[in-house]
């Protein structure tokens, strides 16, 4: 549903966190469709154990973080890059 949807912008203290970098800014690119932009621009589902993050041109998985009180899970293997500023 549309209504469980934010842009990437919503999970800004999320990314800080485990990056330790503003990341909503980052460029980055969808490796299924070839879409590119910033994470902010992504479509953030934020309703299961972790965050979402999905293209928001074919809707695949770009970036998934789960978070526990131990460590940080990050799959990125929706994104050709994320680029991650020093």
């Amino acid at each position: 549903s549309r209504s469980l949807v934010q842009d990437g912008n919503a999970v800004a203290g999320l990314l800080y966190e485990v990056f330790w970098a503003e990341m909503t800014d980052s460029p980055t690119e969808c490796a299924h469709c070839g879409y590119q932009g910033e994470i902010g621009q992504l479509m953030l589902f934020a309703k299961g154990p972790g965050a979402v993050l999905r293209c928001p041109q074919c809707h695949d998985v770009v970036l998934r973080v789960v978070t526990t009180p131990d460590a940080a899970y990050i799959d990125a293997r929706g994104a050709t890059y994320l680029r991650i500023r020093r």
